[in-house]
């Protein structure tokens, strides 16, 4: 921390005027309603009494807040109340500790470089900024400090309320690309983030749920590669996308059209795996993608159900691709004679004649009458290889 003077809790502001108090639509913010809180304790004084405070009575933001306490090491001062939330936050056992021991890349750090602002102008500072946390996210955040006295004059304590959103790579790209298709296709510049987390936007239609999927697929190249979790849940946009995209062919159609796709017969989950993942994607990686989705679809697996089936399914993700890769290249069983053998038995017979024969299929000479029909006129005498011809040939049908 930056040094701080011997003589800054003694500045003095002779022209002191009561903070408005904000109302309306503004009190919908935390830091807001912090502010309102801190005015409400002046009572005709410049400043709030520190005694007057007692943070952990605060249910609406108490757990957002800090209190500083400058008493004892102006350099160094001490959190005297950290709420519980923004304890767990930032990775805190205590709520009485030395700012010193606060974790560098966390929230509380962050608020050192506004102390000399609430010096210098003996009144609340808002903020609002971005940073990279400790668990690499990008986290956004809001707040407001507000100086408070032990004796009516010195600024000795400080008093912060913060509120934040932590966003991970996915979810950051997911809302901007899902807002970018509610404004219809307007530009956004999408910053990756090296971390994935899960995304549930909740989009109307079949465009707004591929921005969704294809957000989560690109977390998936952003992240660590090792990332099962983030692998799994594209995989699961992607499928219950390729599920939504059956209600809805035309619009499934006009997707694979902006994007040069088109289905291939042979192998029809490929252009979903294009269309998330992007068609630039690794090929191979692209294939295993769309046997994993197929798998799941061979299954009967509902929206919603992909990740459990992948990580229920033996061998994980790799194993489910080499099983529906085989079951895919398994060669279409070929009639053999006896199954036309069986076939021909339990088939209808298309005519009666009365014919003596001690044999179970016989071949038969017949014409066709003047009339269309077919008139039979003599049994070939049985020889074996002969039917064996004409039963291989009903085979090849």
């Amino acid at each position: 921390m930056s040094d701080m003077s011997e003589d800054f809790l003694d500045l003095s502001e002779p022209d002191f005027e009561a903070p408005p108090i904000f109302a309306d639509q503004d009190e919908r913010r935390m830091h807001v309603r912090a502010y309102n809180y801190w005015a409400s304790l002046l009572r005709g004084r410049e400043l709030p009494s520190v005694t007057d405070l007692d943070p952990a009575s605060i249910d609406d933001f108490g757990p957002h807040s800090i209190l500083l306490d400058f008493t004892e090491d102006r350099e160094n001062p001490r959190l005297r109340y950290i709420g519980a939330i923004l304890r767990e936050e930032c990775e805190l056992s205590s709520a009485d500790i030395a700012l010193d021991h606060v974790p560098s890349r966390s929230l509380i750090s962050r608020l050192t470089d506004h102390f000399f602002e609430i010096i210098a102008n003996r009144s609340p500072i808002g903020f609002e900024a971005e940073f990279v946390s400790q668990r690499g996210n990008n986290t956004l955040y809001r707040g407001i400090l507000m100086p408070l006295s032990s004796d009516g004059d010195s600024i000795d304590f400080i008093y912060g309320v913060i509120n934040w959103k932590e966003l991970a790579g996915a979810e950051f790209e997911a809302q901007l690309a899902f807002e970018a298709h509610e404004a219809d296709g307007e530009d956004v510049i999408v910053v990756h983030s090296p971390e994935a987390a899960v995304v549930e936007l909740e989009p109307n239609d079949l465009a707004g749920r591929l921005a969704v999927a294809r957000a989560n697929a690109a977390a998936v190249q952003t992240a660590d590669q090792r990332s099962r979790a983030a692998l799994y849940r594209a995989l699961g946009n992607a499928y219950d996308f390729h599920l939504a995209s059956a209600g809805d062919p035309d619009a499934f159609a006009a997707l694979l059209e902006d994007a040069g796709l088109k289905v291939q017969a042979r192998a029809p989950l490929t252009a979903v795996a294009k269309l998330v993942f992007g068609a630039d994607y690794d090929k191979t990686r692209l294939t295993e993608f769309a046997s994993a989705l197929g798998a799941a679809e061979r299954a009967g697996i509902a929206a919603g159900g992909f990740i459990a089936f992948v990580v229920s399914a033996e061998g994980g993700l790799k194993g489910l691709v080499q099983r529906e890769r085989a079951a895919r290249a398994k060669p279409a069983v070929k009639p053999t004679t006896e199954t036309v053998r069986a076939r021909l038995r339990a088939a209808d017979p298309l005519a009666h004649i009365d014919l003596q024969s001690d044999e179970e299929f016989v071949l038969l000479v017949a014409k066709r009458n003047e009339s269309g029909g077919i008139d039979v006129l003599e049994a070939v005498p049985h020889t074996q290889n002969l039917l064996e011809v004409a039963l291989k040939r009903l085979a090849a049908h």
